[in-house]
């Protein structure tokens, strides 16, 4: 497969973009967790900025809600936030505090779920703000990424704790142990087959879970890659970062792998998403937004 791949420059040298999803307005919206700012960008590459009002909040992921607004998390900041598709900021401080909130993904029930990494809990934020917390049964879980399953729960992966978890809309957790020892899951999304794909930083494979929890791992050709992200692509197939071997790589749903090199080096991709246009779009940390077209 032919691919290429477009990268668009930030205004600021320490922007550090990081997290990224799709909007209700079908533009690709992306946190700048060093240059403490939310964005947006056009198919042609025209950047939008809007400047979150708690200062070095440590913005992380973001994820379309309900409407036209957006949720992200501040990880440093202890808040959650909200963005209108104009720019409008609304923040939400969380009853636990330096519980950490990285992962954020909207659920079956119309409310955005999010994890607390250090405070070791799932937590759920309606749309007047009102907020509930789950405590996990492992205390060392370190709950990172977070997304919507297609039973309806929400699926999330515990980066210590070297499980897959799943919470129900009511609350009911579940954990299924990933067969590779401290394989550090951190992205997860749901595939077009019903299943769940998520990825190993350290265990440098990409695995499938099932909603009944039956787990299948597919290595990583490329040593040390450092998977982060992962997405579905517009043909089935899933697409995830490479964050230490400056890579993009592409799964087929029998687990055959391929990668793609990224143009600038060192550029430290992290988040990645399909956009409206069909192409795959990245957060390069070192200050770009790429699109890959295929």
């Amino acid at each position: 497969m032919n691919v290429k791949i477009n990268e668009y420059s930030l205004r600021s040298a320490k922007s550090g973009p990081y997290g990224m999803t799709l909007g209700p307005d079908q533009e690709v919206w992306f946190t700048e967790n060093q240059g403490n700012r939310i964005g947006k960008i056009t198919e042609g590459g025209v950047i939008t900025e809007y400047v979150i009002p708690t200062l070095d909040a440590g913005v992380s992921i973001i994820a379309a809600g309900v409407g036209k607004e957006l949720w992200f998390t501040e990880y440093k900041a202890n808040k959650i936030g909200k963005i209108t598709i104009e720019g409008k900021i609304t923040e939400y401080n969380l009853p636990t505090s330096n519980s950490g909130p990285f992962g954020i993904a909207l659920g079956s029930d119309g409310a955005v779920w999010f994890t607390e990494i250090t405070g070791n809990k799932i937590g759920r934020i309606d749309a007047n703000g009102k907020i509930i917390e789950y405590d996990l049964p492992d205390k060392a879980s370190f709950p990172s990424m977070i997304v919507a399953g297609p039973d309806g729960a929400l699926w999330y992966t515990e980066n210590q704790g070297n499980k897959i978890g799943r919470i129900s809309t009511s609350g009911k957790i579940a954990e299924y142990p990933i067969p590779t020892p401290a394989s550090g899951p951190v992205g997860i999304t749901k595939g077009s087959d019903g299943a769940l794909w998520f990825v190993e930083i350290n265990g440098n494979k990409i695995g499938r879970i099932t909603p009944a929890g039956e787990i299948t791992e597919y290595p990583i050709p490329t040593e040390n890659a450092k998977p982060h992200a992962i997405t579905p692509g517009k043909d089935g197939d899933l697409w995830f970062t490479e964050w230490e071997a400056n890579q993009v790589g592409r799964i087929t749903l029998c687990g055959q792998i391929t990668e793609y090199k990224i143009p600038t080096p060192n550029s430290e991709p992290h988040g990645i998403i399909l956009a409206q246009d069909g192409g795959i779009w990245f957060a390069e940390e070192s200050n770009k937004i790429a699109q890959l077209i295929y």
